[in-house]
């Protein structure tokens, strides 16, 4: 039973530091470190100082959030002759590029095909040529001084990749997956941001992020977190990622667990296809504290934790009759019960749409976890390429993004 014990403990210890641990040690290492060396924000730059940047959209039959978006786009505190908006809307067969036409500030790139939104992205990009790109989603608004924040983070000659922040709009009655999702990402937050402050963030999300246009590099086709791994290859080319908390985006958290799980489901198989296709950055004499940060960040939690979180329960329970100390195991083990029951009575309450955040939060996390056990097991993906199976992800395909041919406003 030793044996037992010992992988309990380890079990434990690492779920402890993924979820938990990591944060807290992250958080010491950083006030330590600006104990020595701080580094002073760099003034705004003036508006003779701003570059010419691409606001850069990708869209499905978006045609509902369009004019909001626009109208957002162009309230940004930039100016008007230095600021491109490029859409690609191929394959919407809505009213998405009728609404863009009457927005003339907006160039429009179309292909009635569907190809993916990394392609479009590889595509897109070819008609970039200001010096800064910012990435967002349609459906999201940033704020007012959110483009001027982001070029002042690209003062830094080491800064390669700029990560906004992003926020979930508050709801009157926030259902679990709003509700979780928005808790999550306020951590999720902070951790970046003490990420940043040690070394670099490790990775952006796609609502809002900004790149050095030369950084780019085509990404392929199958790639579910484009986000993700376009801003890691960054990192591996010698930049860091700044996190930037005072530019934002805003957007409603998912409609219902069902649409969460939808989502979950491709952050899941995105997450062991990044871990697989960066494999490069698991070498720590290459890439050093990145590497730590990298591991313990997000290959813990893609990886192994979510594993050793299903496989602890069972080995407490052996070990309440096995082991010489049966009340500390049991004391454990009813933590878990109390956990566990939780999320089942946090389930419960999602379903009735009754508002409950203490106990939505286990639900969500505990919904987000199994997804990786069933996707490990599942058929519908391949080991020998760590890539979905266009039965098991067509679903997704279809409610994002692609590429682009037919323009308005910009010819090819």
């Amino acid at each position: 039973m030793k044996i037992c014990e010992t992988v309990f403990w380890i079990s434990l210890l690492v779920i402890f530091y993924t979820y938990i641990g990591y944060g807290m040690l992250l958080y010491v290492l950083v006030r330590l470190k600006e104990c020595f060396r701080q580094t002073p924000p760099p003034p705004l730059p003036a508006d003779c100082m701003l570059p010419e940047l691409t606001l850069f959209i990708t869209a499905y039959n978006e045609e509902d959030v369009v004019d909001d978006k626009m109208r957002n786009s162009l309230s940004l505190d930039y100016p008007a002759d230095k600021l491109h908006i490029l859409w690609i809307t191929d394959g919407s067969n809505d009213r998405t590029n009728e609404r863009l036409s009457h927005w003339p500030q907006a160039t429009v790139l179309y292909q009635p095909q569907r190809e993916g939104k990394t392609a479009a992205l590889n595509r897109g990009i070819r008609f970039v040529t200001t010096p800064l790109v910012v990435f967002t989603d349609a459906n999201t608004h940033l704020n007012r001084e959110a483009l001027r924040e982001i070029v002042r983070a690209f003062a830094n000659p080491k800064v390669g990749c700029v990560a906004g922040e992003k926020r979930i709009a508050l709801q009157d009655k926030d259902n679990a997956a709003s509700g979780g999702e928005g808790l999550y990402w306020k951590y999720e937050s902070a951790l970046k941001q003490l990420d940043s402050r040690l070394y670099s963030a490790v990775g952006a999300a796609g609502e809002l992020f900004a790149i050095r246009r030369e950084l780019y590099e085509e990404m392929p086709a199958d790639t579910l977190l484009d986000d993700f791994i376009l801003s890691l290859r960054i990192v591996m080319r010698g930049y860091t990622i700044a996190y930037c908390a005072d530019a934002y985006a805003v957007e409603n958290g998912s409609a219902d667990m069902h649409e969460e799980e939808k989502r979950k489901v491709r952050i899941a198989a995105g997450g062991l296809q990044s871990v697989w296709r960066l494999r490069a950055l698991l070498n720590p004499l290459r890439y050093g504290v990145f590497c730590f940060q990298y591991i313990s960040h997000r290959v813990l939690r893609w990886s192994l934790t979510p594993v050793l979180l299903f496989l602890l329960f069972p080995l407490n329970t052996i070990l309440i009759f096995t082991s010489n100390t049966p009340l500390l195991y049991a004391v454990i083990w009813l933590l878990q019960a109390l956990f566990y029951f939780m999320a089942s009575w946090g389930h419960y309450l999602s379903a009735k749409r009754i508002k409950n955040k203490i106990l939505f939060v286990p639900y969500y996390f505990l919904s987000s976890i199994s997804l990786f056990i069933q996707l490990k097991n599942t058929k519908n993906f391949s080991i020998t390429y760590l890539t979905p199976s266009i039965d098991g992800f067509k679903q997704y395909r279809q409610s994002k993004t692609d590429p682009p041919t037919k323009s308005w406003g910009l010819s090819s």
